[in-house]
């Protein structure tokens, strides 16, 4: 899993590159322009801090938010990696986190009484299971399904966790938080038309984005 942001007007010229979910015991390592963070409990990588990184990698200078890193970029980033000394290299992550989902099933949750756990459907042969508190969830829906490793429009990550003490594999994601534009400003989950595009499929946001007609 690999996941970058870069936002100069906040961090100035850092690119900032995540591996695994954030920890509170955290080993922080800089050589140069690079800093490593791992977890101090089991030293897994959860990421890096490219510094003075738009010199690494130019074409940054025209990017805001969410960075979608191409092969030869992560191979730029391995190669200032080897040359501050830091062995734990990065892999190219090119798996789509935004997918049409189907909501094949729906129970209630135990231990709440507006939480829903669901069956979604997010590519062929795979159903995940996530717990969803929209208003508007149903069985036989296609919605907007934010896998693992996803970067939500407000920038929070989503990983597998639990709601309430059940696993929950990602998230099924309603106006609000997806932000399209024009999309009415309430709870509930964009209910996408049947033809609009394939049970995993990437979500295609241009076009979403143009789905709302503009208010007078």
């Amino acid at each position: 899993m690999l996941i970058s942001s870069y936002n100069p007007q906040e961090m100035g010229d850092v690119l900032v590159v995540i591996t695994g979910p954030d920890v509170d015991d955290q080993t922080v390592i800089s050589k140069g322009t690079v800093t490593q963070i791992t977890n101090a409990k089991d030293g897994s990588l959860l990421g890096y801090n490219f510094f003075d990184a738009s010199e690494l990698l130019p074409e940054l200078k025209d990017e805001r938010g969410q960075v979608f890193l191409s092969d030869d970029q992560v191979a730029k980033l391995n190669a200032a990696l080897s040359e501050a000394g830091f062995t734990e290299k990065l892999t190219a992550d090119h798996t789509p986190k935004f997918v049409v989902g189907y909501v094949e099933k729906i129970e209630d949750h135990p231990k709440s009484d507006h939480l829903k756990i669901t069956q979604t459907r997010v590519e062929d042969g795979k159903t995940v299971q996530v717990v969803c508190g929209s208003p508007n969830v149903k069985e036989h829906i296609k919605v907007v399904a934010a896998r693992p490793g996803a970067m939500m429009p407000d920038g929070k990550i989503i990983w597998p966790g639990k709601l309430m003490g059940v696993e929950s594999e990602g998230m099924l994601c309603g106006f609000r938080e997806l932000r399209l534009k024009n999309a009415p400003d309430k709870k509930g989950l964009w209910i996408i038309p049947d033809d609009w595009q394939e049970t995993g499929e990437a979500v295609d946001f241009d076009r979403a984005n143009a789905y709302f007609p503009a208010e007078n």
